[in-house]
């Protein structure tokens, strides 16, 4: 675990180089990649998205590939198609930009729901199937999706299944003035992003399957279940956390606990882990949206952040 520890640090370090002030979203986008997750990322547009998955692939030495999400993106576009070779009078595979290790789903709700839906058997099995048939995804495999919270015209929201899939969602709010004030520096020139991977593929590889056998308590994961039929049963909610969910916070807080040096879970990995995971998850009630009148997705958030809090501190945490 120590060298787990190291390396995160060591990331930590290399992408502050070239990103601001995302230390939170640096630390949940490593767990995913560990506990073999993905991360949902909600921002307005240039506080740095898409260059924070773009250098964290770079140094990890990892294959990247962006996608832009358009209203005229075809499923075809995303996993790859066949194309008639007059040569060899045969019908040839040509890969989609699925095919990589680190994806960028950028805009993911400006595509309709067809095109979205591409990515869901990729996304929970690590594969795509065309034409009957399936194709293995390399590993480890890793979708950072972005949004824009604020904006509706020419969007088409995320089903419950596609947000279920995503281990963790992030709002990404504006950086603070010392930040802004680093970046307006350090970006108000040309600057030639040039990042030193610091560790290969099967490194990574073998770190995800160390996270795998680190140790969690029988009252831990009691705790998980507890807390998720907490929120099943909540009035403020239509909809509680999915099966998924519990096992999504199992495997996130291995990751934690990995980072931090440790072979075993702790009550506090759940703690930190509850809000990032469960946010999307859940739904509000009618009645209670109507009394609360959310204007904007910070509300939304909030609203969500208590309800989790109080779920969480219904449940009595083991020692």
């Amino acid at each position: 675990m120590e060298e787990i520890k190291s390396f995160y640090k060591n990331l930590k370090e290399e992408i502050a180089k070239y990103v601001i002030g995302r230390d939170k979203e640096i630390k949940y986008i490593t767990i995913a990649l560990l506990s073999e997750g993905h991360v949902l990322l909600e921002g307005v547009p240039g506080i740095a998205k898409t260059l924070l998955a773009k250098v964290f692939a770079q140094i990890l030495d990892l294959k990247f590939k962006r996608i832009q999400f358009t209203p005229d993106l075809l499923p075809s576009d995303i996993i790859g198609s066949y194309v008639f070779d007059m040569k060899s009078q045969e019908f040839i595979f040509y890969e989609g930009p699925i095919f990589t290790n680190i994806l960028l789903a950028d805009e993911i709700n400006r595509a309709p729901p067809k095109t979205q839906s591409a990515l869901l058997e990729a996304m929970q099995e690590r594969q795509i199937t065309v034409g009957g048939i399936t194709r293995q995804l390399d590993k480890p495999f890793l979708v950072i999706a972005t949004q824009n919270p604020l904006e509706l015209e020419g969007t088409y929201p995320l089903p419950e299944a596609q947000l279920d899939r995503f281990m963790f969602r992030m709002l990404l709010n504006y950086p603070s003035f010392e930040e802004e004030m680093e970046v307006i520096r350090k970006y108000g020139k040309n600057l030639e992003i040039n990042t030193n991977s610091i560790i290969d593929k099967n490194s990574i590889l073998r770190f995800i399957k160390d996270v795998e056998k680190i140790h969690v308590n029988q009252d831990i994961e009691k705790y998980v279940i507890d807390i998720v039929n907490r929120t099943r049963s909540d009035k403020r909610l239509t909809l509680g956390a999915s099966t998924r969910a519990a096992v999504l916070l199992i495997r996130a807080s291995k990751a934690l606990a990995a980072i931090e040096g440790r072979d075993y879970v702790i009550p506090d990995d759940i703690k930190e882990l509850l809000f990032p995971i469960l946010n999307h998850r859940l739904i509000l009630s009618l009645e209670y949206r109507s009394l609360r009148n959310p204007r904007q997705i910070t509300d939304l958030y909030s609203d969500l952040k208590t309800i989790i809090d109080d779920c969480m501190k219904s449940i009595q945490a083991p020692r």
